[in-house]
């Protein structure tokens, strides 16, 4: 095959960041996907219905004149968070989903829950309302193994929840583990999102020649055993699985420095990633339905119209796209891709 068509994939879970890095990094993701959910965690984050008005405004002011480009916000989920902001945001049209980030789990979540059993009130109204609830599933005790705590999320966690808000529509995000995926596969109203570094890399992608700072994300890159269970996931062509970068930029100096950021910035070639690795499998003719149908399926949208085309051949990731003094490093820097957008 030397040619692939599709219809526009989305992105289910996107960080542009704001100001400078915002304007860096969107028309990347213009290029590839008609639409994003995009996270909130900025500095601070983006609480309420206005917070959230706001940013959508800024993210369209930022869009290449002459690009189409449909930002599906989110709100931050707090220990204060209230039910009728919840119905507020359903209101809008605009805001379609909430976010729960753990207090401290990664990048700028300091404002995260600090009991999930403190926000039922909030669960109860998303429920009424149908807005999904997107996790980031980790527990961030510090007793408990980092490659852990994805597994002990779910048993502590989600089980329960779920069990108290059974209709209540989640998706597990970024999911890293054989565990995630078997428990996606067996409750009801959950999905999951996979991003192109947890299907193309394992744990020794952070330690080959050295520590490789650029590879460090979170949740962790896992086992090769979990790798490939992600991998079978995403290509089994069940819908509870779909598309979500996690695309998260990052300046070289963050990264490379005694304390680096966690997350990898995709955005650049993340369609390109995909290919590559359901190709690895012989699954190039999955790619679409968990590129484009599956996401837009879970959200009650409609699927994308307009096609985009991949083209076989070979070309080198760049080692840094600018921003500001120090750039930011892609994911993959200088490997070697066989599949490039038309």
């Amino acid at each position: 095959m030397q040619h692939l068509t599709i219809s526009q994939p989305d992105d289910w879970h996107l960080h542009l960041r704001d100001g400078a890095t915002l304007k860096a990094v969107l028309p990347y993701t213009v290029r590839q996907f008609a639409r994003a959910i995009v996270m909130p965690n900025l500095k601070p984050p983006i609480r309420s219905v206005t917070d959230a008005t706001a940013y959508r405004d800024r993210i369209l002011a930022a869009i290449p004149e002459g690009e189409q480009f449909e930002p599906l916000m989110t709100l931050y989920l707090t220990d204060n968070t209230s039910p009728d902001e919840i119905f507020r945001a359903k209101e809008s049209q605009f805001i379609k989903a909430v976010k729960y980030y753990p207090a401290g789990a990664t990048t700028n979540s300091d404002s995260g829950v600090t009991d999930i059993r403190k926000c039922d009130r909030v669960f109860e109204a998303m429920q009424e309302v149908d807005m999904p609830l997107l996790l980031h599933g980790e527990v961030t005790d510090h007793d408990v193994d980092p490659f852990d705590r994805e597994k002990v999320f779910i048993d502590r966690h989600l089980i329960p929840l779920k069990q108290r808000f059974p209709n209540l529509r989640v998706v597990l995000e970024h999911i890293t583990t054989s565990d995630a995926v078997q428990y996606v596969l067996s409750a009801s109203a959950i999905a999951a999102t996979l991003t192109p570094q947890h299907l193309l890399f394992n744990r020794q992608a952070l330690f080959q020649g050295g520590l490789r700072p650029h590879f460090y994300c979170l949740p962790i890159l896992k086992r090769e055993e979990h790798r490939q269970a992600l991998l079978q996931a995403a290509t089994s062509g069940n819908p509870k699985f779909f598309l979500g970068t996690d695309s998260a930029p990052h300046t070289r100096t963050s990264k490379e420095t005694s304390c680096g950021c966690a997350g990898c910035f995709s955005a650049l070639h993340a369609l390109e990633l995909y290919a590559e690795a359901f190709e690895s499998v012989q699954a190039l003719d999955q790619l679409e339905a968990f590129a484009s149908f599956y996401g837009p399926d879970f959200y009650q949208l409609p699927r994308n119209t307009k096609q985009i085309t991949l083209s076989k051949t070979t070309w080198r990731v760049r080692d840094q796209v600018p921003l500001l003094e120090s750039g930011i490093v892609p994911l993959g820097a200088g490997r070697e891709m066989t599949w490039h957008i038309v």
